[in-house]
């Protein structure tokens, strides 16, 4: 039996950065996007010259560097943003996944699609314009996504004349406003995404700046991929059973670690059974050794012969989470059709997915100010509200401030597989107000 690197010498060498831009209608998050792309050579040469074609056909003499990342006919004719754009690009230091998404109110379900992987978002503000309702509504998807590390970049600084009291007013507004939603880090960065100041390369325009540039802080934002510090969770993806004659009596559970450290002789809970047992071995890549971490693939040997099958979650018999059936959370409404109060609905959490329905929507958020709307009855699409699910067999949820992975959720309609919404267990950042229940129940559906 070997054992690999330890968990913090391997996460180390690890050097990805998945990060989200948002902002409001012409705010230039495409250009800053096509910027970063381009002074940081990341662009392929028939791209660029496919840029420069199009914006030769348009009368424009510069090539419009949006157009690397709106791909969409329809993008290029109105110059939005629509859909989520992910782009990947790498420098010497540290590689990137990068999500472009829309500015638009309706395709808020886009940004939060976008964000609910990111460990950074960056949020741009017109310098003529400020902090407007669109800008705290994504410092508010961000604060909601818990996204740890939030960029303020204030674009368009040539046209306030690179005035520094212009970037000061702004930063210290969205600040304070990021701060009260409990964004734990914010940084703002004066920036002129056109003319390439401060995104690559530091500006000769802003002497006053000393700060990084939006590169060089991607590069070096502290984001920690150590997932062996959470609490220790797999879902079981599938159960083997060769039943060959070397392997008769092989019995193993794969999936992937979605957080902490599993080790052999390790006593060990199965959810939502509630069976315990130890484990007897782990594999890994045909070898098997003594300790794995997330988000390693693996597959766990117990002791004992337990019901175990997919959908299933391990974990450590001292850290097990609660198992419900009440599931309170705060969802993102992605589909076109509504969510209502006594919809039957599939959950979908990790490898489980399990009947359910929706016995209340307490409220619902306004992004503009935060505040609660009580008792709406139904969500419809870009919604954010509190709802209430009773599922028909118990689920081991997380809350989603401990754990992004456990603590998320789909909802999805039984009848064509569409998801209708992406929810997260536990409190959201503001509080909620709640509304009495409906007092008629579903028969069929009523767990």
């Amino acid at each position: 039996m070997t054992t690999p690197t330890q968990p913090a010498e391997q996460l180390s060498t690890t050097t990805l950065l998945r990060f989200a831009t948002a902002g409001s209608v012409d705010d230039g998050k495409s250009t800053l996007v096509g910027r970063l792309l381009h002074d940081s050579k990341s662009v392929l040469t028939d791209q660029l010259e496919a840029v420069e074609d199009a914006s030769r056909k348009r009368g424009q003499e510069a090539p419009d560097l949006a157009l690397l990342t709106d791909g969409l006919r329809a993008e290029r004719e109105q110059g939005i943003t629509i859909d989520v754009a992910y782009r990947y690009f790498a420098t010497p230091r540290r590689r990137f996944i990068l999500a472009d998404t829309p500015g638009h109110v309706q395709y808020t379900r886009n940004m939060v699609t976008g964000a609910s992987t990111a460990e950074l978002a960056v949020v741009l503000v017109d310098a003529r314009n400020g902090v407007v309702e669109q800008t705290r509504r994504h410092a508010a998807v961000a604060a909601l996504l818990r996204v740890p590390h939030v960029v303020l970049a204030v674009n368009k600084m040539d046209l306030v004349d690179y005035a520094e009291p212009v970037f000061a007013a702004i930063a210290k507004e969205f600040t304070a406003y990021a701060a009260s939603l409990g964004v734990p880090e914010i940084t703002a960065i004066p920036i002129s995404a056109l003319a390439g100041d401060n995104v690559v390369e530091p500006s000769s325009h802003m002497d006053w700046y000393g700060g990084p540039t939006v590169l060089e802080h991607l590069e070096t934002v502290p984001v920690s991929h150590d997932l062996t510090g959470c609490h220790a969770r797999f879902p079981v993806q599938y159960v083997i059973r060769p039943q060959t004659p070397e392997h008769r009596d092989y019995r193993g559970y794969a999936g992937q670690i979605a957080a902490g450290v599993f080790r052999v002789g390790e006593p060990v809970t199965v959810l939502p059974s509630g069976r315990t047992s130890t484990i007897a071995g782990i594999d890994l890549l045909g070898d098997s050794v003594d300790i794995a971490w997330a988000p390693q693939s693996v597959t766990i040997r117990l002791t004992d012969d337990v019901d175990v099958s997919r959908g299933d979650l391990i974990a450590p018999s001292d850290d097990a989470p609660a198992v419900t059936q009440d599931v309170e959370a705060t969802v993102c409404h992605v589909a076109d059709r509504p969510l209502t109060v006594g919809q039957r609905v599939l959950i979908k959490h990790t490898t489980r997915t399990v009947k359910a329905i929706v016995k209340d929507i307490p409220s619902r958020l306004t992004l503009d100010d935060l505040s609660q709307h009580p008792a709406p009855g139904q969500l419809v699409a870009n919604d954010i509200g509190r709802v209430v699910v009773r599922t028909a067999e118990p689920l081991a949820l997380d809350a989603y401030a401990d754990s992004r992975r456990t603590g998320s959720f789909l909802l999805i309609d039984p009848a064509d597989g569409t998801t209708l919404s992406a929810g997260m267990a536990g409190a959201s950042f503001a509080a909620v107000v709640r509304a009495a229940a409906p007092a008629d129940d579903e028969a069929e559906w009523d767990f």
